[in-house]
């Protein structure tokens, strides 16, 4: 297993792009929201098999990892098939008083 990195959302942003953009293109916004969703579900799937009420074994807590990163991913290589700036959007949540509460 590789040692993780640190690196800014801009970096992995631009990481997606020089390695996928041109694939990540030519399959358009549909294409890629699919496999989006679809990394999602398996986020969702490897959340339910690590109930709070139990403790992940090493394996269940790398597959939590790995899916994760594919949700990281796909938004990634979402955002640069529409041209969007991932750091940039995040303003809304830095921005003193932009957004406040919780959603129930």
């Amino acid at each position: 297993m590789s040692k993780p990195t640190d690196m800014t959302l801009r970096e992995f942003q631009e990481l997606i792009r020089t390695r996928f953009f041109e694939t990540d293109d030519a399959r358009g916004t549909p294409g890629t929201f699919m496999w989006l969703i679809e990394e999602v579900g398996e986020l969702a799937t490897s959340l339910h098999e690590c109930a709070p009420e139990k403790s992940p074994t090493p394996e269940q807590l790398h597959n939590l990892e790995e899916e994760f990163a594919d949700v990281l991913a796909w938004l990634a290589t979402l955002a640069n098939v529409n041209g969007v700036d991932l750091t940039k959007a995040l303003w809304k949540y830095t921005e003193e008083g932009r957004v406040e509460g919780v959603k129930d």
